[in-house]
């Protein structure tokens, strides 16, 4: 266990290079091979977190299982992994993202290969449990990176590119995880993604590194002269866990907001990919490959929206990240009323009302996430961005049954209602945190 530690405690700094050539040369070398590599880390993690909703329809034919059984497995990994992305933040905070993000795309392989070679639903259960706990290391490894290697005025603009891995593997999962269930069945399309991340874990060991002091760079900050305005406090202080997670984290307003308004980007997201076929099909006429023809416009719409919203709030907002917020998450709900009293089928129409749908909340989902970073201490950002996630994902989880049952009992015209009201209570959510673009919580 003390070896265990040992590899995971953040790198020392390393004295400071004088030559300024071989800074640039170093810094620019660094910022896009931890670039590359972490994006494509995120989006294995993200291969063995959706290839079970490809295994599905094999697993429930071979070992008869039903919907809802099928439901609680989905449920059980949006809870421990909303959960492990908090405690997962407080522990990247003060470790080595290159072994930690590793270490957890590493056991997520495991737990899959597990899954794969399970004989019963209780062990489905558990292993989709500890995938969950080991899919929180990554995100929180991540927020750490994008700390530290990019700064204040450009941040969004990496931050929102990177985003777009979770894009990239949801587009790519189709087509390995469905050729493997299709080759091997449900067995091989948990097995093969589990090795492929095994392969991947030790390649973010390999190409990962942790902050620039550790290569004898200097801070982020000092390198490209974008300090935050306020520069009343050391950012580059190490703090203890009680001080991130109660003076930083849970003592935070600006967090709290950010989060419950999280809480509801997220269960209009999740609604939006989970209910939106079965709509088409029950109320528009639409087969089910037409159908998700029509919602695969929602990923391609969030991923433009992402990068738009972290262009933006660089560029024309100067780092501020309130803005877009507000008005992204304000017109999604002129978006979700369009999209619902929209005439009969139309594919052109449909797809560009669900594109547009999935650009506006993607927009919010992305700089919410920056702005938990950057309205907190620098060595707390990756609790910070877990806390917040932790709450997102109890959104996501309520986009579950309670929406089953509020279109059951209302139809769709109430569901659609609830998803506007959804995004008109993160407006509101957001409003305060207009001209909010500082570490102003001390």
């Amino acid at each position: 266990m003390s070896v265990l530690i040992d590899i995971l405690k953040p790198c020392p700094h390393q004295p400071e290079i004088a030559d300024q050539a071989a800074v640039k040369q170093r810094y620019d070398h660094w910022r896009y091979r931890v670039f590359y590599s972490m994006y494509i880390g995120y989006a294995l993690y993200y291969l063995t977190r959706k290839c079970l909703a490809f295994a599905m329809p094999t697993l429930m034919a071979d070992l008869g299982y039903d919907k809802a059984q099928m439901g609680l497995l989905a449920t059980t990994l949006a809870i421990t992994y909303g959960l492990s992305k908090f405690l997962s933040g407080l522990v990247a905070d003060r470790s080595n993202p290159r072994y930690f993000m590793a270490f957890g795309l590493i056991g997520s392989g495991v737990v899959n290969i597990l899954f794969g070679l399970s004989p019963s639903f209780f062990f489905f259960i558990l292993f989709w449990a500890c995938n969950g706990l080991f899919q929180g290391f990554g995100w929180p490894s991540c927020t750490r990176l994008l700390t530290h290697w990019y700064s204040r005025s450009e941040r969004g603009r990496w931050w929102s590119f990177f985003a777009t891995s979770q894009n990239v593997g949801g587009a790519l999962i189709p087509f390995f995880a469905a050729y493997c269930a299709y080759l091997y069945g449900w067995r091989g399309a948990m097995i093969i993604p589990g090795l492929t991340a095994i392969l991947g874990g030790f390649f973010l060991i390999n190409r990962l590194c942790d902050t620039p002091q550790s290569l004898g760079l200097p801070s982020i900050e000092k390198y490209r002269s974008d300090y935050p305005p306020d520069t009343s406090r050391n950012q580059e202080k190490e703090l203890s866990a009680k001080e991130i997670l109660f003076t930083y984290v849970l003592s935070n307003p600006y967090l709290w907001l950010l989060g419950a308004s999280y809480f509801f980007v997220y269960l209009i997201r999740q609604a939006m990919s989970d209910w939106t076929v079965l709509y088409l099909v029950e109320t528009r006429g639409y087969n089910q490959l037409g159908a998700g023809a029509i919602v695969f416009w929602f990923e391609m719409g969030g991923m433009l929206g992402g990068i738009v919203a972290g262009w933006a709030s660089d560029r024309l907002f100067a780092g501020n990240r309130g803005p877009i917020n507000v008005i992204f998450s304000s017109l999604s709900v002129l978006a979700i009323y369009a999209f619902m009293t929209a005439p009969a089928a139309s594919p052109i129409l449909d797809g560009i009302f669900i594109g547009t749908i999935g650009f506006l909340i993607f927009g919010p989902l992305i700089t919410i996430g920056i702005a938990a970073a950057e309205l907190t201490h620098k060595k707390a950002a990756a609790t910070a961005t877990g806390f917040i996630g932790w709450l997102a994902y109890l959104g996501a989880a309520s986009a579950g049954y309670p929406l089953g049952l509020i279109s059951q009992t209302f139809g769709w015209e109430g569901f659609f209602i609830t998803l506007a009201s959804c995004a008109t209570f993160t407006t509101l959510l957001l409003t305060p945190l207009w001209k909010q673009r500082v570490k102003a919580f001390a």
